[in-house]
């Protein structure tokens, strides 16, 4: 039976969907319903995947949703199924890819036209209400698309099954396995220090993201090798974009990307993820250069999580959007004069710290950043300009705010855990580890007969979960376990990969799907081989089957991380600037680092040395000076807990043993 004649998305647990509640567009949620609507109507659906912080998915829902004479068109023509990509990353990664390999450079909003069989035939992103910026109008695809239907379904037919065909083969096929060889990520990071832009950090050109996969890459490479230019590119990276306008110089985090190449204008949408990642790379850069930059901006963006993302419980919504009052940025941006009535006198202290600028290509109003020599002198400065921006911050305060999206995923929240439980270790913060356990724990607490939901909003909760949270939160939990040493943090990480042996493992053994078994409206079940704005549901698998067979030394799940590595890796070779992360974490693979200490709980000698030099190689265990203990080195050996001393260990090679906190330090900052 088909559904209502009318919009359902109002009980939706996604903030976005339900910011289409009132579309009189008469959208489905992406359900079987949905698609067995299709087929007993046998129209084609009309597909539309978007997220709440994604300006031109706000601007496309304004100028054709909301329009009783264009949902007229869409609800006569098509069924219309709404999906958002963050509760769904299953199915937009799907038809991403069908769009790209159509020819089209992809992006959101996603605008895919589907058989009643949820083949993809044609799509595009953004489309204007009538044909302009060189784009045909959306009425007009409505209808050529359904006019195509009618007359060349024959064609349209043979066409998706094609395209189908092929994506199935790109994003989810088993191939041969790889060879995982010590070259193959130096070689690869060598290519990234390429594209780099020498001048201001990050990849050559415009728009200019963050891309935490390419920088993780190049940091890898230099620990493995010593290459300094790739550590480099790193820092300079970090350093012009934590200067730059995309980062939030008055409330701290990072926004999504920058619109120009000097990393000057941002999409102003700040994500749970970004900042994440943010958080890692910058400890890394920090414990490394020792550069007080690194310093200011961690603690800065960590307040910002914990002020203004977390919700009831402790865990971290998704993201807050870009706009406020219909405005692009209208929440972040500054005139001087508004600056200046807020600060009076001290308004030119700031502005020897900061500037403010309106390039052409900018509508809003003026953009706070900071050039270089003003960052760095700022950190200088730091206590003078903490109660400006204090000031600024509360006055800014008053201001209608974008909203947030506080959905609750469950993997993002999973690299946020980690980062926090990582960055407290290296600041001595307890209170960082605390709010990182407690996330980790609302997270558990929303499990069902012990299955993860990949989302949830409130008392509503979307199951099953996606590979991507299991292995994330495992992760998570072995970083929590570093950072406390609490064997349970271990057992979760056991159960989180059990589950995904039981419902993501295919039938050869060779890695894991997406999405689970009990999915029943998926139409492909595809890998998660493919680097988004996160890594890959993959090669985080692949990284905590690693550090979890380094924390316990079980050899079977170490046999089991190789294994999973040469598929990912045989997979990875055809496309490889797209699944970085894949070649990342089979360098944990390939070359595990552990690290054991035995150490005075009362007065720890090698653990803080330990901290201050964090590595995502390794994994890190403290042995109680003089109690039994059944952990074991690598080739089984037992290390000795009589006195202090640790053992740093490179796949089944270790060093002799450690007996001094200065040794260590030395140790695990030695490069090659």
């Amino acid at each position: 039976m088909a559904l209502p004649p009318r919009n359902l998305l109002a009980d939706e647990a996604s903030p976005y969907l339900q910011q289409h509640a009132a579309n009189p567009v008469h959208w489905r949620p992406w359900s079987t319903a949905a698609l067995q609507e299709a087929r007993e109507l046998d129209r084609p659906i009309l597909l539309s995947v978007g997220y709440a912080a994604c300006h031109w998915c706000h601007v496309m829902a304004h100028e054709s949703f909301e329009s009783p004479d264009i949902a007229g068109v869409m609800n006569r023509l098509f069924v219309n199924i709404k999906v958002d990509r963050e509760e769904r990353p299953d199915i937009d990664q799907l038809y991403m890819a069908a769009l790209t390999a159509m020819g089209d450079q992809g992006g959101w909003p996603l605008t895919m036209f589907l058989t009643p069989d949820a083949q993809p035939f044609w799509g595009g992103t953004y489309f204007p209400p009538r044909a302009r910026f060189g784009r045909h109008g959306f009425v007009e695809i409505l209808e050529a698309v359904s006019n195509a239907w009618h007359k060349k379904r024959a064609d349209i037919l043979r066409g998706a099954g094609t395209l189908t065909a092929h994506v199935q083969d790109k994003l989810g096929a088993t191939h041969d396995k790889g060879t995982i060889r010590p070259e193959t990520l130096p070689d690869i990071a060598e290519n990234i220090h390429n594209m780099i832009d020498r001048d201001a950090g990050g990849l050559k050109g415009a728009p200019k993201f963050p891309n935490a996969p390419f920088m993780h890459a190049l940091w890898l490479s230099y620990l493995n090798t010593g290459n300094a230019a790739h550590r480099s590119a790193v820092l300079t990276s970090l350093e012009h974009m934590l200067a730059g306008g995309i980062y939030d110089h008055v409330g701290g985090g990072l926004a999504r990307y920058s619109t120009d190449a000097q990393w000057l204008v941002p999409h102003f949408e700040k994500m749970l993820y970004d900042n994440a990642q943010l958080l890692r790379l910058a400890n890394w850069a920090y414990a490394e250069s020792g550069s007080e930059l690194f310093r200011v901006r961690i603690e800065e963006t960590i307040v910002f999580l914990l002020n203004e993302m977390r919700v009831e419980g402790g865990a971290f919504a998704s993201s807050l959007d870009a706009d406020s009052e219909g405005q692009e940025g209208l929440f972040y941006t500054w005139e001087e004069s508004e600056v200046e009535e807020v600060l009076c006198s001290d308004s030119s202290l700031f502005f020897k710290h900061f500037s403010l600028a309106k390039p052409p290509s900018w509508e809003g109003k003026p953009i706070l950043f900071q050039t270089p020599d003003q960052a760095m002198q700022a950190v200088v400065n730091a206590v003078e300009l903490k109660p400006l921006k204090q000031r600024l911050l509360s006055a800014r305060g008053k201001r209608v705010r974008p909203g947030l999206d506080d959905k609750v995923l469950t993997d993002w929240n999973g690299l946020a855990i980690g980062a926090l439980a990582e960055c407290g270790r290296t600041f001595g913060r307890p209170d960082w580890i605390e709010a990182a356990r407690m996330a980790f724990e609302q997270i558990v607490g929303t499990a069902r007969g012990g299955r993860l939901p990949h989302s949830t909003l409130g008392k509503k909760a979307q199951f099953p979960a996606l590979s991507s949270d299991y292995a994330s939160m495992a992760n998570a939990a072995i970083s929590l376990f570093e950072a406390t040493q609490e064997p349970s943090f271990i057992d979760q990480a056991r159960h989180f990969m059990g589950e995904l042996d039981r419902w993501h493992a295919d039938d050869a053994g060779s890695g894991y799907y997406l999405s689970a078994s009990d999915s029943e409206d998926v139409p492909v079940r595809i890998r998660g081989d493919v680097d988004e704005a996160i890594p890959s549901a993959t090669s985080q698998i692949i990284e905590a089957l690693a550090r979890l067979a380094s924390a316990t030394g079980d050899t079977d799940i170490q046999e089991k991380a190789w294994t999973i590595a040469e598929y990912a890796a045989g997979r990875a070779s055809r496309q490889s600037y797209g699944q970085i992360g894949i070649f990342n974490a089979c360098e944990l693979a390939r070359e595990p680092r552990k690290l054991v200490m035995v150490d005075d709980p009362a007065n720890p000698k090698f653990v803080p040395a330990a901290n201050q030099c964090p590595d995502p190689r390794r994994v890190d265990l403290v042995l109680p000076l003089g109690r039994d203990v059944e952990v074991s080195l690598p080739g089984g050996v037992a290390p000795s807990t009589e006195k202090p001393c640790a053992y740093l260990c490179t796949g089944i090679v270790c060093l002799p043993v450690i007996a001094d906190a200065d040794t260590l330090e030395k140790a695990l900052k030695a490069r090659p």
